[in-house]
């Protein structure tokens, strides 16, 4: 099986705040996201633009992967962010409002010419109705694009839907994009979670959030991170059923038994390749 890279908890941090970046470095989130757009003031764009590249190119947060959030296509900023993303070289660039196939191409084209090596990636944040549309078109049009980032804030306000416990006004777009990751091999995260003094219903929907199948989640404050690792890790239930679930497996393959069950339950070929990925995650997020 293919090495998995944890992605369990990904923090935004405004990068007008050096502060902010400083922190960072001690804070044990999987993904560090330092951002250019929503969280900087228009004025301190440009100053901003100078400290995150440097923070990314600076080799200064360990095994976090760190990637810059540039602001939107549509924007003055935009084209200047990706030149100085792709001369900084992070783990990936990652874009706001993608909306199609063809925005895809134009940003992996921007960033060969501004010389992006090899590893700087495209995470595209889907977070419209004509995203949710067209999911599996963006997550297939370049393998530089490896992550899709739901922008679940931005999707509620255009489907003028309400917050709510569950997120049952967001689910569809939620599966679509789901299922438009999982149909191109991509990792897929989820989006975050407002009110960050009400850990209690943070807790649930990152729950929710791993049931449905995400890779992990999106967050905007530090004390966040503890839980959204704690969650989106197999528990130490799953990891010692995974290994009995393989054990029994390859003991029935050598005795030549068609028949193998684990607590009472049909073991199948499905069952052992997902145990092998509950074990191969255990393993990164120890690493």
């Amino acid at each position: 099986m293919t090495e998995l890279k944890p992605r369990r908890s990904v923090l935004y941090l405004p990068g007008a705040n050096e502060r902010a970046l400083e922190k960072a470095k001690t804070i044990p989130a999987d993904a560090l996201i330092l951002d250019l757009e929503d969280a900087v003031s228009p004025d301190a764009k440009e100053a901003a633009r100078e400290r995150v590249c440097a923070a990314a190119s600076s080799g200064d947060y360990g095994e976090r992967e760190v990637t810059i959030r540039v602001n939107g296509l549509d924007t003055e900023w935009h084209d200047a962010d990706l030149r100085a993303a792709a001369s900084a070289g992070p783990a990936a660039v990652v874009v706001p409002k993608v909306n199609s196939a063809a925005e895809v191409h134009n940003i992996e084209r921007a960033l060969e010419l501004g010389g992006a090596p090899e590893h700087t990636k495209i995470w595209a944040m889907v977070e419209t109705p004509v995203a949710m549309l067209h999911a599996e078109e963006i997550a297939a049009a370049s393998e530089r694009l490896t992550v899709l980032v739901m922008g679940t804030n931005d999707l509620a306000k255009e489907l003028h839907a309400e917050f709510v416990p569950g997120r049952g006004p967001l689910l569809g777009g939620l599966s679509l994009c789901l299922l438009a990751a999982r149909a191109t091999g991509k990792v897929i995260l989820d989006g975050v979670y407002n009110d960050v003094k009400d850990l209690e219903g943070f807790e649930a929907e990152c729950e929710q959030g791993r049931q449905y199948g995400f890779d992990g989640k999106t967050l905007i404050h530090p004390a966040q991170v503890e839980p959204c690792n704690r969650i989106f890790a197999p528990s130490e239930e799953e990891v010692d059923r995974s290994r009995r679930i393989i054990e029994a497996f390859e003991e029935a393959q050598k005795e030549g038994r068609g028949v193998v069950t684990v607590d009472g339950r049909m073991i199948e070929n499905l069952h052992v390749d997902t145990a092998r990925r509950v074990l191969a995650l255990a393993e990164a997020v120890k690493s």
